[in-house]
């Protein structure tokens, strides 16, 4: 399962970040077959772009949406903008919000950091990619 992927890709690996750790899990979960090069793209959107703004987990979720929609090239635009802003909205519904900061407040800890987050994005990534499948 991809919540699973994602959350070991952020607990085992304290190298990436949780925008990362979203590409890395949804590489391996759906086949993406992404290059080491496209997966280090999300390094700096780990920790809001490092300023604490929109959520890493969110953006490397996005970020794999990106890809699976548009290695499809059957889907049309306004089916692919249908699919990113039901993750959008979703993955808002579920956490609470899309801010890396208030989420940090909310769910962050020592041990774990931010390893709720990822899971939790996780699940609505599979959730929205199983019901366009």
């Amino acid at each position: 399962m991809l919540k699973e992927k994602t959350a070991k890709n952020y607990s085992e690996n304290l190298l990436i970040n949780c925008a990362e750790s979203m590409l890395y899990g949804a590489n391996e979960e759906y086949h993406l077959e992404l290059e080491q090069c496209v997966l280090d793209t999300m390094a700096s959107f780990g920790g809001g772009m490092g300023v604490g703004s929109v959520c890493g987990a969110l953006t490397g979720a996005l970020a794999a949406i990106g890809v699976m929609i548009t290695k499809d090239k059957t889907l049309d635009k306004e089916l692919r903008k249908e699919i990113t802003v039901e993750f959008y909205q979703k993955f808002q519904e579920r956490l609470g919000s899309d801010n890396c900061q208030a989420l940090k407040e909310k769910y962050w800890t020592d041990e774990l950091r931010c390893r709720k987050v990822v899971e939790l994005s996780g699940e609505v990534l599979e959730e929205v990619i199983s019901k366009y499948r």
